[in-house]
């Protein structure tokens, strides 16, 4: 029997469409722990995180009529809370900027190789980046968006999101070294 992903949750999201509060509240269960996780990713603030959260349930409820299952749910879901992460950094001053002006000066040769990495090393490195490098690594290497989803996100060009993500990279095994 072959199971249709992008119909995941399917009649709950049907029944959810025609305003069934009990249906909205399923998915919700379903979803509300992986979309906090995600936001806590980006905005590093628990509060904030479940704001974002609440505010990005609201939405995808309010505008289920434009889903047509040309993704999941929970992908749907995930770009809408993506979106309202880097909203809540922009209402907080935290600016999302191209980072092309910023120069590192950065070392070649890294001794470990990234199977040897600590992973506790490699957040701890994470939350130490500027904002900016951050959100790069972030939805590139933990949400598994690639460039050009990069690029719409964050509404800036794919060369911009190749080169931030490849600074942040360097600079983050820059930080892990010293840790």
């Amino acid at each position: 029997m072959e199971i249709n992903i992008l119909h995941t949750h399917k009649p709950l999201v049907e029944q959810s469409k025609l305003g069934d509060r009990n249906a909205q509240y399923k998915l919700y269960e379903l979803y509300v722990d992986a979309m906090f996780n995600i936001s806590m990713r980006m905005v590093h603030i628990k509060e904030d995180a479940e704001d974002v959260v609440q505010d990005s349930f609201i939405e995808a409820f309010n505008n289920l009529s434009s889903f047509r299952y040309e993704s999941t749910f929970g992908s749907w879901l995930k770009r809408i809370v993506i979106n309202k992460s880097i909203n809540q950094l922009k209402k907080k001053k935290i600016p999302v900027v191209p980072i092309e002006n910023q120069m590192y000066h950065i070392k070649e040769e890294y001794e470990e190789t990234p199977e040897n990495m600590d992973m506790d090393k490699v957040i701890r490195g994470i939350r130490l980046l500027p904002s900016g490098y951050q959100q790069i690594i972030t939805l590139y290497l933990v949400e598994g968006y690639d460039h050009t989803e990069i690029s719409d996100i964050l509404d800036i060009s794919s060369s911009t999101s190749k080169s931030q993500y490849h600074r942040a990279k360097k600079k983050l095994i820059e930080i892990i070294k010293t840790l």
